[in-house]
């Protein structure tokens, strides 16, 4: 293959890094980071069947750390990179994840993440109640610290919004740490004194399955980062051959950083009735190319039009972005919105 050179999700009608460890090294800045319309979405959220989501009371998917006796990490707060449409959507979107899933010994229970919502100026009714969607944010532990890894939009509508939040996080209990994480789907409403968070939608994966040789070569290719959640995805067995296929075939010429796979996504494109690509395991989302954020103005646009081919090329129907290319093998392969600025869509029929 030649080197490359220096984006909606649509629908026709009818990790290699494995879950990355949290060590205190990795604990640096968060880097920046489905369509555009007038419509306000259903609230239909991230998957772990079909309909609309219910929250989640599960676990994170925790990675065993063998460390004792050490102290967690300093808390980073992620912060928007100059491109972002609508810093201050993804910005409210992000201090809730952060504030839910971070506290200090003695505050980890219901009454400590209603009071850490509030503590952001959210009414009290409404601070318990996303309190208690938070679900795998707030694991029993004696103290945790999260970490955003990336926070890209689901959709962004006039006024409405769904962020989806990557985060790794780091618990202690007595002496122990573990290593675990989601990914939260983050409704939003935009009223005259800014954004405001509605609902939360966390990931839910769902238990290990039965894991072919496409899907345990993604789990050991070091040239492809998963977040938790979407490491948890691959290890549910849920995920099609087509993504994993097209996943392994990228890392050939590029380390690719995957935000979303199956779950963590709304289960519909954002303000439409059309079934997303992703919760069936048909798409994943890349965020971030040879450790350039798709978001940042510095990547190259080249290093970005050249993966989005390389992702047609892997087989790919529906290849979304921040530029709009052309000479696709049909006239909708790819799309560009504002949704996608911030990443690359990579969707499958099948």
């Amino acid at each position: 293959m030649a080197r490359r050179p220096p984006i909606h999700e649509q629908r026709p009608g009818p990790l290699g890094r494995r879950g990355l460890l949290l060590g205190t090294a990795a604990w640096c800045a968060g880097a920046v980071g489905c369509s555009d319309g007038t419509k306000t979405p259903k609230d239909t959220a991230s998957p772990s069947g079909s309909g609309t989501r219910k929250p989640t009371t599960s676990a994170p998917t925790p990675l065993p750390s063998k460390e004792t006796g050490a102290a967690l990490p300093s808390p980073v707060p992620w912060r928007p990179g100059p491109s972002e449409v609508t810093p201050a959507a993804k910005t409210a979107a992000v201090r809730l994840v952060e504030a839910l899933g971070t506290w200090r010994a003695g505050q980890g229970d219901a009454s400590g993440a209603t009071a850490r919502a509030a503590a952001l100026g959210i009414p009290a009714a409404s601070a318990a109640r996303l309190a208690g969607e938070a679900g795998p944010l707030t694991p029993s532990a004696d103290e945790a610290v999260v970490r955003v890894i990336d926070a890209q939009y689901g959709g962004i509508l006039s006024d409405s919004a769904s962020v989806l939040v990557v985060c790794e996080q780091r618990t202690r209990t007595g002496t122990a740490l573990r290593s675990g994480g989601t990914t939260v789907d983050v409704r939003l409403g935009r009223t005259s004194a800014g954004w405001e968070v509605t609902s939360l939608h966390p990931a839910d994966p769902g238990p290990p399955g039965s894991l072919g040789a496409a899907a345990k070569a993604v789990l050991a290719q070091p040239r492809i980062e998963l977040p938790p959640a979407s490491a948890a995805d691959v290890r549910s067995g849920k995920v099609h051959e087509s993504v994993l296929r097209a996943m392994l075939r990228l890392a050939g010429d590029y380390r690719v950083s995957v935000s979303v796979v199956r779950s963590g996504h709304p289960l519909d494109v954002f303000g439409t009735d059309r079934p997303s690509d992703h919760p069936p395991g048909r798409a994943f989302d890349v965020w971030r190319v040879d450790g350039h954020p798709v978001v940042d103005p510095a990547t190259s646009r080249g290093l970005i039009t050249g993966f989005m081919r390389a992702a047609a090329g892997a087989g790919s129907y529906n290849v979304g972005g921040p530029i709009q290319l052309s000479g696709g093998a049909t006239a909708n392969q790819f799309f560009s919105d504002a949704t996608h600025h911030d990443h690359v869509h990579i969707g499958f029929r099948s």
